[in-house]
């Protein structure tokens, strides 16, 4: 039997450690060999990084499974990465699955080309409520805005990427996320091609959908779709 690779892509101001137990859980399947990397900038300095960076090394990472002879791969993308996750399913025919976690089509409630994420942030009471001040500011408030305008010029770039995706997919959104609003996942289920697609609300999850307090049952559930098991439309867990 051919051996399938994972290849989880980390959100923006994210990091491995965000989905670290779940790649520890699909590790254990002994038919996966599941692969991690940290973006450009997010080791240490993002002040000078810019998008085509994130998008230059994923795609780096992507190309080196398959020219080590992958020929199954499965994305799991969350928030940012969700979108770096569906662009690289729209390009290249070894992706044969994808789950997307909170894509970050959409963010912070709104879709504005002007939005300052800093800013509003700051003033998000929700997000501070559910997250915490300590971890909003170590995660997102320490970044310049140029930086954070290279996040906003990605999903501007990748939005409409959805509608050529014809691979099978998996969507998880939690309905607690103040980050990355429902709409954004019901935006991806409903623009991609796929013929077997699915999205699933998670009751309470926030953002940090693979450490929700229920994130064994997600795990089994990603793992599940990579089983081939049939998932097909909305569900709630």
């Amino acid at each position: 039997m051919f051996r399938k690779a994972i290849l989880i892509i980390h959100g923006f101001a994210g990091g491995v450690y965000d989905q670290e137990e779940l790649a520890n859980y699909l590790e254990l399947n002994k038919n996966f060999d599941v692969f991690q990397f940290t973006l450009p900038g997010h080791e240490k300095n993002l002040s000078k990084v810019k998008y085509i960076d994130w998008i230059n090394a994923s795609e780096e990472k992507l190309k080196w499974l398959i020219n080590n002879g992958y020929k199954n791969i499965y994305l799991i993308g969350h928030s940012m990465g969700g979108v770096i996750a569906t662009y690289l399913a729209s390009k290249y025919k070894e992706i044969k699955k994808l789950v997307l976690a909170a894509p970050a089509f959409q963010y912070l409630q709104v879709v504005k080309e002007n939005l300052n994420l800093t800013e509003s942030l700051k003033v998000t009471p929700k997000v501070i409520k559910t997250y915490g001040g300590n971890e909003i500011i170590a995660r997102f408030l320490k970044f310049k805005p140029i930086v954070i305008r290279e996040f906003m010029e990605l999903v501007k770039k990748y939005y409409d990427y959805p509608k050529y995706v014809y691979c099978k997919i998996l969507i998880l959104q939690g309905k607690n996320d103040n980050l990355v609003p429902i709409t954004s996942s019901e935006y991806v289920y409903n623009s991609v091609k796929s013929s077997s697609k699915s999205l699933i609300y998670i009751d309470e999850a926030t953002h940090d959908i693979f450490r929700a307090k229920n994130k064994l049952e997600i795990f089994k559930l990603v793992e599940k779709f990579f089983k081939n098991k049939k998932m097909e439309g909305i569900d709630n867990i």
